[in-house]
This record gives C-alpha cells, sequence and structure tokens, in this order.
C-alpha cells in the first residue's frame, strides 16, 4: 500500500496547510523560505492539487482518476464532486467520525481490518461509502486501550452534520453527501479542475 512517508509539518509549512486539518496539534514556528516570493498561475494551480492530495493522503494516479470520476459525473460541478468524492473515503470517514486522531491513524485502522461498513469488513482506505451506509469498529476491539485514547483526543472535535456518530458503541451512519460549505479543507477546487484541464 503505496503512501506518503515524509516529514509531515515540513510539508505543512511548505504548502501553507495549518496542521490542525491533519488532526495534528502541534504548531511551527519557522517560516518558509520561499514566503514572499511571486508564484506563477501553474504553480498556484499545482499548490492546491499538492494540498488536496496531501491532506487526503492520496497518491497522484488515484487522485487523478477520482478526478475523470468526477468530470463525468452528471450532477454538480467536477471540482465539487471530487471533493465530496475524497470526504467520503472510509478512512477520512473515520477520521471525520472521531475514531482516528489523524487520517493516517485511520487509514491503518481500516487496514488492520478493524471496520466494518454495513455487518461486513472492508480493509481498503479509499473505499467510497454511500449515503446510508453504518461504519463500525468490529465488536472484539471496541474495548481496546487503543479507541479510549484515540477517543480522549478526539471527544471534543465536531463531527460534520452530515454524519452522525455514536461514541458508545463506536459507529456512525452517513445521513447525507457532504456539501461543499461542510467540508473545512483549505482547498480552493476550481484550480485543481483548471489544472487537469489544460
Amino acid at each position: 500500500m503505496a503512501r506518503d512517508m515524509g516529514p509531515v509539518l515540513k510539508k505543512c509549512r511548505s504548502l501553507g496547510i495549518e496542521p490542525m486539518f491533519l488532526g495534528i496539534d502541534k504548531k511551527s514556528n519557522r517560516t518558509f523560505a520561499r514566503a514572499g516570493k511571486k508564484v506563477s498561475e501553474y504553480g498556484l494551480q499545482l499548490r492546491e492539487k499538492q494540498k488536496a492530495k496531501f491532506i487526503y493522503g492520496v497518491l497522484e494516479k488515484p487522485f487523478r482518476n477520482m478526478f475523470a470520476k468526477a468530470e463525468k459525473m452528471r450532477t454538480g460541478t467536477a471540482g465539487e464532486n471530487l471533493m465530496t468524492m475524497l470526504e467520503l473515503r472510509l478512512d477520512n470517514v473515520m477520521f471525520r467520525l472521531g475514531y482516528g486522531r489523524t487520517r493516517k491513524e485511520a487509514r491503518q485502522i481500516v487496514g488492520h481490518r478493524h471496520v466494518l461498513v454495513n455487518g461486513q469488513c472492508v480493509s481498503i482506505p479509499s473505499y467510497q461509502v454511500k449515503v446510508g451506509d453504518k461504519i463500525e469498529i468490529k465488536e472484539k476491539f471496541r474495548s481496546a486501550m487503543r479507541y479510549k485514547d484515540i477517543l480522549e483526543v478526539t471527544g471534543g472535535r465536531s463531527v460534520p452534520g452530515w454524519l452522525e456518530a455514536d461514541h458508545d458503541t463506536l459507529s456512525g451512519v452517513v445521513k447525507e453527501l457532504p456539501t461543499r460549505d461542510q467540508i473545512d479543507v483549505p482547498v480552493n477546487e476550481v484550480l485543481i479542475v483548471e489544472l487537469y484541464s489544460k
């Protein structure tokens, strides 16, 4: 399973992202060397794509495939469809429900076969959940210390309106498709569409 293993805070600095969007509580006081440099139009578009890929932990080929699917969808704009598809990834939904401190941890939990979707074990982090799907931690793992520690950290984090979480049973339901207003990710998807449309 390929993934980006680079230094997280350094990447956050270079892309201008607050680490809290990744579920990380640290702050970096260092400024990036190219902070005042003028960036070309292409550079801005590329940075937005890199931000989206980095936040959701998606590599180039799957990201491009996802964009191609988003373009073919009959409803909504390609950019908004892309953001919705990224939000509906199983690892992201686990993170949003508060069952992973970061998306990387949520991805690991899914990969280790701890998660059931509608009663079926799913170990694919990129699995697209649908409206009405019930996501839960397997019963035998619910009492594990790991999830108590995770909930201590994520308990105060608000669950988005399109999801419904039940922390007592470590489960959640997808109530509706997320709208762009409900996705609090600092990415300008219009620039990503412009980049791929060249």
